[in-house]
């Protein structure tokens, strides 16, 4: 097994012992995003996009770190966002003090630099603060070459890439090449450091104080008030991290991370550094759900450019510019504890027939807004003309599993051939409401058990927790049969202290397999609500979002017996379904007193 701190063939100092990813905290904006710890360090950073290589690896073991905290170790560590924004700020008491530092990616953010602000602030009493700095590109195997000071801004290669460092005057370079500084500030004081990584040089040095109001401003623009909602300040949290998740190209990645582990030891770590077309319509309905915000344009942009470049061919996933992912990679770190190292996603070549029918219901939200444009009804006509050709065919489903004739992805393209029908009212209209109810009788005589609940799929007769959201959202009407007993199973069998799990694993015990499911979670109480129980859907969503960590972000998973996120971090469509879920909810005041707090 590789040395935490040491690849191939570069050497670094090792990198500190990981926290709980319920600790990380993450600075973005939308071209990249950082991971930062309690300990003020920068462990997970990649440059100059999401999909590349990381230019501080310590999340995974690996080299490359930039750490800003109290020289002084015997403190207690915070922090918290500020609202509506990834702009956070960590803060730490210490024997003597209390020591402020306030951290973001520059916005708006340019695709070929990466700006990252540090705000140093003495809150009560001086302090001594210590920076550490090695930037080392391509997952470290580039450790930092012709450093140099030139009047007082420190600059230097790393590979490809070209580093600029302003506010560490006095820094001097470590036995490893990178740079190190131990500074005081008397109380009230504030200090700015300023990092640049960027593909070319750059010459015009920037302004620290403008560089925060701008940053300022991009977020007070993206993040709508929300106060309409069932949760504002967690809706606001959720509008952030979707934000800070997409690129300028419109793709959001899955989550900011790779090789987080959903269940220790068990090989089941991925690469979500990419934009999956599903994850993508998730994101962009539920904005929809709230107005045509900037985000539903990014979602119905980067999808419809997907479907009339590929059509029938669509791929589940692709980068954020739209390129097809990468073969699967390991790299020589001794990874996250439990997790592996792994980048790139064979999910990329599977065919998965519920894009199809999430792209549908994302392009009748945006004609819903009336922001539906030509390229996108194109783009919508591909899809349905895809689902007539392919919907009998097995595929890989929402899970990503083995191909089969799932019922999930038969009842998404119900909802969206639907959903669009009602929505564009065109010479096609009547084609795509005769081919959901033609879709809807197959998938009803093979995958609706004896019982009179709707089944996993034609040869499983398990329940599934992902049905709950197209049939929430009307693939059978409220008054169908089916809903109620295909939630009560799900809640009877796939439910935990209120928690809801994907399905069942064989005979293993909920739990011991996986983590609860937070998507899932979000998806029971969107039922709850369209069976029209208001007060059982507050109950489900209120569980469901007690499980972020203290930084207010979700993983993929909770491990309800140990309180513990699991797999990688943020997860974008469990902001979503939040999102959604507090947007509907807000119009249910009886069941959600606290709107408007």
């Amino acid at each position: 097994m590789t040395r935490p701190g040491t690849t191939d063939d570069v050497t670094a100092a090792p990198a500190d012992s990981p926290w709980t990813l319920r600790d990380y905290a993450l600075i973005a904006d939308g071209e990249r995003g950082a991971l930062i710890d309690p300990r003020g360090g920068i462990v997970w950073l990649c440059a100059p996009a999401w999909h590349h290589g990381a230019v501080f690896s310590g999340l995974l073991g690996g080299p490359g770190r930039y750490h800003v905290r109290p020289a002084d170790r015997w403190n207690v560590w915070g922090g918290y966002y500020e609202d509506g924004t990834l702009i956070r700020v960590s803060r730490w008491v210490t024997a003597d003090g209390i020591l402020s530092c306030r951290e973001a990616l520059a916005v708006p953010a340019d695709t070929g630099r990466l700006v990252l602000l540090r705000q140093i602030r003495a809150v009560r009493g001086d302090a001594l603060v210590d920076m550490d700095l090695d930037v080392r590109a391509d997952y470290g195997r580039c450790p930092m070459t012709e450093l140099r000071q030139d009047d007082g801004v420190w600059r230097a290669r790393t590979g490809p890439l070209h580093v600029r460092f302003t506010g560490a005057e006095g820094a001097r370079p470590g036995p490893d090449g990178g740079l190190r500084a131990r500074s005081r500030l008397s109380q009230g004081g504030v200090h700015d450091l300023v990092l640049e990584v960027a593909t070319e040089p750059q010459s015009i040095l920037l302004d620290p104080g403008a560089l925060w109001d701008s940053t300022e401003r991009w977020w007070g623009a993206v993040v709508p008030d929300c106060s309409d909602t069932a949760a504002p300040r967690d809706t606001r949290m959720a509008y952030a991290v979707l934000n800070g998740l997409t690129s300028a190209d419109g793709g959001m990645v899955a989550a900011a991370t790779t090789s987080l582990p959903e269940r220790a030891d068990t090989g089941r770590d991925y690469d979500y550094r990419y934009a999956w077309v599903r994850d993508q319509c998730y994101a962009g309905i539920a904005v929809a759900a709230h107005g045509p915000h900037p985000l539903l344009d990014s979602a119905v942009g980067f999808v419809a450019d997907r479907l009339l470049e590929d059509g029938a061919a669509l791929r589940p996933a692709y980068t954020v510019d739209g390129s097809p992912l990468p073969s699967e990679g390991v790299l020589p770190f001794v990874g996250y504890p439990g997790g592996g190292d792994r980048t790139g996603n064979r999910a990329g070549r599977q065919f998965q027939l519920d894009v199809f029918g999430e792209a549908l219901q994302l392009f009748a939200a945006a004609a819903r807004h009336d922001v539906l444009d030509g390229r996108a009804a194109e783009a919508a006509d591909l899809a349905a003309r895809a689902v007539a050709d392919r919907w009998t065919r097995p595929d890989a489903g929402l899970w990503e599993l083995e191909d089969r004739w799932w019922t999930h992805s038969r009842l998404c393209c119900v909802v969206g051939l639907r959903d669009l029908a009602r929505e564009l009212r065109t010479p096609a209209s009547a084609d795509w409401s005769r081919l959901a109810d033609r879709i809807l009788d197959a998938t009803r005589s093979r995958c609706v058990h004896p019982d009179g609940h709707w089944q996993r799929a034609a040869d499983d007769p398990g329940p599934e927790a992902a049905l709950l959201l197209p049939l929430a959202r009307g693939a059978a009407s409220r008054t169908d049969p089916g809903l109620a007993p295909t939630r009560a199973q799900v809640a009877r069998q796939l439910a935990q202290d209120g928690y809801v799990y994907r399905f069942g694993h064989g005979d293993e015990p909920l739990g011991d397999a996986e983590g609860a499911f937070l998507l899932c979670g979000f998806t029971m109480a969107l039922a709850a609500h369209a069976q029209g129980r208001p007060a059982e859907a507050a109950r489900w969503f209120e569980r469901t979002r007690s499980a972020c960590g203290p930084t207010g972000l979700f993983a993929e998973e909770y491990d309800v017996a140990q309180r513990q996120l699991r797999g990688n971090l943020p997860q974008a469509f469990v902001h979503a379904l939040l999102l959604e879920c507090s947007a509907r909810f807000g119009r249910t005041p009886e069941a959600f007193p606290s709107v408007g707090w």
